[in-house]
């Protein structure tokens, strides 16, 4: 069962699109490993600049949609052949990799800026 080929119709053409369930938890995996090196990669660098607040929140979703681009952009303008939706490559996984990020904000935050 793991090589199952799953179908889907596709909104715009109405055609029937099949993908298999292994390419995409393959591919659901690597994404989740890039999200979370994203989130430590960039909490520590809000934690070293000294952000505080609403400032370190924003960072963390600004990083997160420039993450999404990078991947659309490198999937390139067929990026149904990778991921289902593109809509659940953005949103999937974002509160893990929030929890991520405030660790390590918060960690280097209290190694370098506090006395």
């Amino acid at each position: 069962m793991a090589g199952r080929v799953r179908t889907r119709m596709d909104r715009g053409t109405g055609e029937l699109m099949a993908y298999s369930d292994a390419a995409v938890r393959n591919n659901s995996a690597i994404i989740e490993y890039c999200r979370t090196s994203m989130a430590a990669l960039s909490g520590c660098t809000a934690g070293l600049l000294g952000l505080t607040a609403l400032y370190g929140f924003l960072f963390f979703f600004v990083a997160v949609v420039v993450l999404w681009l990078m991947l659309l952009m490198k999937a390139g303008a067929q990026w149904q052949q990778y991921f289902v939706s593109r809509k659940a490559l953005l949103t999937s996984g974002i509160f893990s990799g929030l929890f991520t990020y405030i660790l390590f904000w918060t960690f280097l935050y209290g190694m370098v800026h506090v006395y």
